[in-house]
């Protein structure tokens, strides 16, 4: 019965995919024959209480639901309804008509995702996908998603992939637009998050929507190129068109005759040659043994040619029985430049060809690089890749470029008046952070007001998986991270062996970019290696030691679930087996791969190969690592390099990724001062994401921001650590920013005793008015803490915040020229608070009042801004000053509340270990910072909902410095 039930509903989902919902049981009951309990429903509510997840069709409805939910259409069955809303799923429901026991198990089982979903900033455009068009012809799409959801076995994973795929698709230009356009975009996701998946879902859409040329440019490394060649055969081309390329003849003569993949049948099959069921081939110009070369005499490859030789070739009747091509190129000058050659061979039809350019890795080497001062007047220089990306838009009028990356900040700091540049100008899109990836936030316990030893070992992200190397190197410490690989690689074989499959355990070793200090490096572990004494009782008495201090006590209380055991005895077998793998005796016992353009070590890195042969290998390396390349099974990272950027930061952190059944695993080795730096990175980048998703919504049917406005959004918390390079930076200026209901919290304070004493001054007035105290409620306990209170005017804030000194002439001046804005409806009053600490110890007495608490707060490791000021404990109350709702109800704030008032919690500060001794005592003016957090109240809402204003030089008129940018 099971086997009806499954083929009368998957039949079912499969006639509604075009028209949508219709009346569910009436119509599998109509496809299955009429078999018993499909009509009243019954046997699909056994079916579906029965299965697991894994069920096919349990797969189907979860998918099919979420494609409802998200759809877009205004078709009747909508009833006007939001996308990814409770609404649209009841007008779902309603239009399936089942009955309420099936409603029921499908809100259980399928609940609708009102998750935020993709941050999408766009200009306007020429909407083209419609429900008709996406669903007519899907041919590479939908096998793209059937192979994904047996790989993810996650519907809910692929169904995210599906829309986050169709906001791209559906900004590029129709493919059969009679009048050309080009667009531009960017989408961004995270370091090693899945970006390729997302590519690939774009390039299979839009090959079934009519585009015949698909260019992917990977990053500068051949592996890197490799890796995503295959990709892109064993998940788009599949099997058929690759079959097409061999001979009869000679069926070894093909780059995957000894993959194991090919071998296994796991290349995606189409159910035939693609053009027998009248869809696209798919040729490849390029494949997985080698780049992009130059056609000579078989140009013939790229010519164009249409089935209605009287029609245009983007005409749909050609479009459509004419096959694709796909290039997966390196950005390198010599591969393009052929490219380029062939392509200028047939640009007499060139203009009617659609193409689509996928740029991986968008912002290295695609970004033009040559400084301002070295340009020709009416002339830009421009760097090889720059300049030959820029050659392929001229040449191709139809073609659209996707650039794709994790840090976006060089991309969009491209002047955008460029034209030939590569400026996302029509949409930027950020991808939600998937399910089940470990990024740069699960390495950092942001704000926490414990010391790392004192915080819960089955929460603190740092005290689990972050290991402090000492500032200079030190080769016990290099050994106990080898010692730590080789332990976690044990236990993963201990819980293989108990059920779970491991295929790759890596270690990374990134020091430095140097060739010879990599070989240096490798020579050291392999001495490391050799003088270990794993067979010996003092190695293992080091590995027993290190299993019971740190893998079983974090793996116990970060993974209960997974199997780790008590007694490290029971691992010795594991052990010696993770040994012969890391160390085969057919490689002279060396544990390590040097990973970098050198090229007498070319032969060893070829064997570094994820996808043909399981790797147990330590990494050494640099560059070649830092980019794109994805380390398989990296469990264990000693990193030491400094960079003075944040996207480079962001691409070394190769540690970040998927890392399934081993999350707990999971270790880095690095110095307290570059996980600041990755701290400051991560807040920089969070800080770009809320930005976005807070502009990206529309008022009053409006859109707050375009692509060319984001730059002014890139946050910088630290001023040794820069968005990007200098010479990709974009002159832009933010002059307003409202943040309404919103914290706002600088840290950019000065450190010089004349500007310390300048700042105390100003804030005197507010001091000397704090002449009562109130007791707060802390969030989360049952403990409170007592504030001095003072309640000032708006103006007397806005006198004192307008005198401070800071450490950048533009600090705080886009948030202050919007707070003097502001009418006394919206904001007339401030309540300030002055938090007093349990320990009186702390009690100082400031600028001639108090005493009042001084808190220690450090400055980041350059010694310029603090950290941050506020406690957790005590936003609470200034939020719910400001007439901003939290969970936690709070007397003593809610009693503060008034028209039109807002709240600021005042932090006097000093550096950390510099409070000198002597309760009550007077503290000098040039040791005290006053940090604040404000919290403006809800009643300042712009009109019309504009949340910034914005300046933008002007480059076409020199004479005028800024402009205003149009709304």
């Amino acid at each position: 019965m099971s086997d009806i039930v499954t083929t009368a509903y998957s039949a079912a989902l499969d006639a509604m995919q075009r028209p949508g919902p219709k009346r569910l049981h009436a119509l599998a009951a109509m496809l299955g024959g009429d078999a018993p309990d499909i009509a009243d429903g019954s046997a699909l509510l056994t079916h579906l209480r029965d299965v697991g997840p894994e069920d096919a069709l349990r797969q189907q409805f979860a998918h099919t639901l979420a494609a409802w939910d998200h759809e877009q259409s205004s078709a009747t069955w909508t009833d006007g309804t939001s996308r990814n809303t409770a609404e649209r799923r009841a007008a779902v429901i309603a239009a399936l008509g089942v009955d309420e026991p099936t409603a029921d198990l499908f809100a259980d089982l399928f609940p609708y995702a009102a998750a935020d979903g993709p941050i999408v900033i766009a200009d306007d455009w020429e909407e083209w996908r419609t429900p008709e068009r996406r669903t007519e012809r899907n041919f590479y799409w939908a096998h793209y998603h059937r192979y994904l959801l047996d790989k993810w076995r996650n519907p809910d994973a692929v169904a995210d992939l599906d829309k986050a795929t169709e906001e791209v698709v559906r900004r590029l230009s129709d493919p059969t637009r009679p009048v050309a356009y080009q667009a531009k975009g960017l989408v961004v996701g995270y370091v090693q998050s899945g970006k390729t998946a997302n590519f690939t879902g774009v390039v299979a859409k839009a090959v079934d929507a009519g585009y015949r040329l698909v260019v992917v440019l990977t990053g500068t490394t051949n592996m890197l190129r490799a890796q995503t060649q295959r990709r892109l055969d064993i998940e788009l081309c599949g099997r058929e068109n690759i079959e097409r390329e061999i001979s009869p003849h000679d069926q070894k003569a093909h780059e995957y005759q000894d993959d194991p993949d090919w071998k296994r049948d796991r290349f995606v099959r189409h159910g035939g040659r693609p053009s027998d069921a009248g869809y696209p081939d798919i040729h490849r110009l390029s494949n997985h043994a080698g780049d992009y070369k130059r056609l000579k005499m078989g140009f013939s490859a790229l010519e164009f040619k249409g089935r209605e030789r009287n029609r245009k070739f983007f005409d749909a009747a050609n479009l459509h029985t004419s096959d694709a091509r796909l290039v997966v190129a390196k950005k390198n000058a010599r591969v393009l430049e052929d490219l380029v050659a062939d392509l200028g061979r047939i640009s007499d039809r060139l203009g009617e060809v659609p193409v689509l350019i996928i740029d991986d890795e968008s912002d290295q080497a695609s970004v033009n690089t040559v400084s301002p001062k070295k340009w020709k007047e009416d002339s830009k220089k421009r760097t090889a890749i720059n300049r030959l990306i820029g050659q392929l838009l001229r040449m191709m009028p139809r073609a659209q470029y996707v650039g794709y990356t994790a840090t976006p900040y060089a991309n969009v700091f491209v002047d955008p008046s460029d034209v030939e540049d590569i400026f996302p100008r029509d949409f930027l899109i950020a991808l939600d952070r998937p399910d089940g990836y470990m990024g740069a936030d699960d390495f950092h316990d942001f704000d926490a007001e414990l010391a790392l030893d004192q915080r819960p070992l089955e929460t603190s992200k740092e005290r689990a998986h972050v290991r402090y190397l000492s500032d200079e190197p030190d080769d016990d410490e290099l050994r106990r991270a080898v010692d730590m690989f080789v332990l976690t690689g044990a236990l993963k074989l201990y819980r293989q062996r108990h059920g779970t499959s491991y295929r790759h355990h890596t270690m990374l070793v990134h020091e430095a970019m140097g060739k010879d200090s990599h070989r240096q490096t490798a020579a050291l572990i392999g001495t490391l290696w050799n003088t270990a004494g794993y067979y010996r009782a003092t190695g293992l008495a080091r590995l027993r030691d290190l299993y019971h201090s740190d893998v079983l006590p974090v793996s116990r209380a970060q993974a209960p679930t997974l199997l780790t055991p008590d007694n490290f005895d029971d691992l010795h077998v594991d052990i010696g087996e993770a040994l012969r793998l890391i160390s085969p005796a057919d490689r002279n016992s060396s544990p390590v791969i040097v990973v970098n353009s050198d090229k007498d070590l070319e032969s060893q890195q070829e064997s570094l190969d994820f996808d043909k042969r399981e790797i147990w290998r330590i990494l050494v390396g640099g560059n070649k690592l830092a980019r794109g390349f994805t380390v398989e099974g990296l469990t264990v990272t000693y990193y030491r390099r400094a960079t003075t950027q944040v996207d480079t930061l962001m691409q070394m952190g190769r540690w970040f990724g998927f890392r399934p059944g081993y999350r707990d695993l999971v270790r880095l080795y690095t110095t307290p001062d570059l996980h600041e730096m990755f701290e400051a990175a991560c807040r920089d980048e969070d800080f770009l994401r809320r930005e976005l998703r807070q502009y990206a919504t529309p008022t009053e049917g409006t859109k707050q921001l375009t692509p060319r406005q984001i730059p002014p959004l890139i946050a910088q918390h630290r001023p040794d650590l820069r968005p990007t390079g200098r010479n990709k930076m974009w002159n832009a200026k933010l002059v307003l920013k409202s943040s309404p209901g919103k914290p706002m919290e600088p840290v950019a304070f000065p450190s010089t005793a004349s500007k310390m004493r300048h700042n105390i001054e100003q804030w005197k007035p507010l001091l000397a008015a704090a002449d009562r105290t109130v007791r707060f409620a802390v969030p989360g306990a049952s403990t409170t803490y007592e504030a001095e209170i003072a309640v000032i005017s708006h103006a007397a804030l806005l006198t004192v915040l307008g005198n401070l000194e800071w450490l950048a002439d533009d600090t705080f001046q886009p948030e202050l020229a919007w707070l003097r804005r502001l009418s006394a409806d919206q904001l007339a009053r401030w309540v300030v608070l002055l938090p007093q600490q349990t320990r009186t110890s702390t009690r100082r007495v400031v600028a001639g009042h108090g005493p009042f608490s001084i808190f220690e707060r450090r400055r980041t490791s350059s010694g310029a801004s603090f950290r941050v000021f506020s406690e957790e404990r005590h936003r609470n109350a200034a939020m719910r000053i400001a007439g901003v709702e939290t969970a936690t109800p709070d007397p003593g704030a809610d009693g503060l509340r008034g028209e039109s008032t807002g709240a600021i919690i005042l932090y006097p500060t000093v550096e950390r270990d510099n409070l000198d001794r002597g309760q009550d005592d007077a503290i000098a003016d040039e040791k005290v910072t006053i940090g604040f957090h404000l919290v403006t109240p809800p009643s300042t809402v712009p009109a019309g909902g504009k949340l910034m204003h914005w300046v933008t030089v002007d480059k076409t008129n020199p004479g005028a410095l800024v402009v205003d940018v149009l709304p």
